[in-house]
């Protein structure tokens, strides 16, 4: 028996670790947002994605309107948050892909999204820091500290599904 624990662990020391799930790198033009209904590639600085459980993208046309899907995805499809791999956006300076849950957001900025009021996001806290006192933000978010609340008060006025 110990020399099977021995080969079961040997041979899974081997395997390979499990790759995080790539976001979309090309976006159909006919792709729309999930919660609003937008034309997503005409605002390609902005997209933000979900990576579900079986591959698939959900795309957005911004965190906003992902943090919409976020936190009550039933209100827009069978899928639930038990089926989200990973939540893609891209850095508004760099414009690369970041791991949205790693990500620093200001919010309160003269800096607007295609929906309006939008969580602007940067892969670091110095990055973030820095557009908040150049844009006259109000604050410094991590992912963890969006809730559902913050996110309607953004929405307050804006028409959407």
């Amino acid at each position: 028996m110990k020399i099977l624990i021995i080969i079961l662990f040997y041979a899974l020391s081997l395997t390979p670790a499990l790759s995080q799930a790539e976001p979309l790198t090309e976006i159909n033009k006919d792709s729309r947002c999930q919660v609003c209904g937008m034309f997503v590639a005409r605002y390609p600085n902005w997209l933000s994605e979900i990576i579900l459980d079986k591959g698939s993208a959900l795309t957005f046309d911004g965190m906003k309107d992902l943090m919409v899907y976020y936190f009550h995805p039933e209100k827009f499809g069978t899928t639930t948050k038990d089926n989200f791999q990973e939540i893609w956006t891209k850095d508004y300076y760099s414009l690369k892909w970041i791991d949205a849950r790693q990500a620093f957001f200001v919010i309160g900025s003269d800096v607007y999204g295609p929906m309006g009021h939008e969580f602007i996001p940067f892969a670091s806290q110095e990055a973030a820091a820095s557009f908040l006192t150049d844009h006259r933000g109000t604050r410094v978010l991590t992912f963890s500290e969006i809730n559902h609340q913050l996110v309607e008060s953004m929405r307050h006025g804006m028409k959407m599904k």
